[in-house]
């Protein structure tokens, strides 16, 4: 099993800068991928950006230029720089990591942009 646990959220004003930390623990060598998604009020969990061991990114578009996504593979961590904040980021940011796929979860950390 593998547990994952984020940090670095928190409130920010528009334009603000924000990174997050994701730390993996347990069977995290097995882990190929790791990344982020979000969830805002009302809307689906949607991808904000992932990488895989090797360093290949994927990012969605709406965060494209603004965050980047990197992982210390030694210390089995992935991080999330994000800057350029706007309100329509306020979401819980989840991080997820997996063989193949995210199947694993941590437990979400609230980031929320307002004047």
């Amino acid at each position: 099993q593998v547990q994952l646990v984020e940090s670095g959220g928190g409130l920010v004003q528009p334009g603000g800068s924000l990174r997050l930390s994701c730390a993996a623990s347990g069977s995290s060598s097995s882990l190929t991928v790791m990344g982020w998604y979000r969830q805002a009020p009302g809307k689906q969990r949607e991808l904000v950006a992932t990488i895989t061991r090797g360093g290949l990114t994927v990012y969605a578009e709406s965060v494209k230029g603004r965050f980047t996504v990197s992982r210390d593979t030694a210390k089995a961590t992935v991080y999330l720089q994000m800057n350029g904040l706007e309100r329509e980021d306020t979401a819980v940011y989840y991080c997820g990591a997996g063989l193949y796929i995210l199947e694993f979860w941590g437990q979400g950390t609230q980031v929320t942009v307002s004047s």
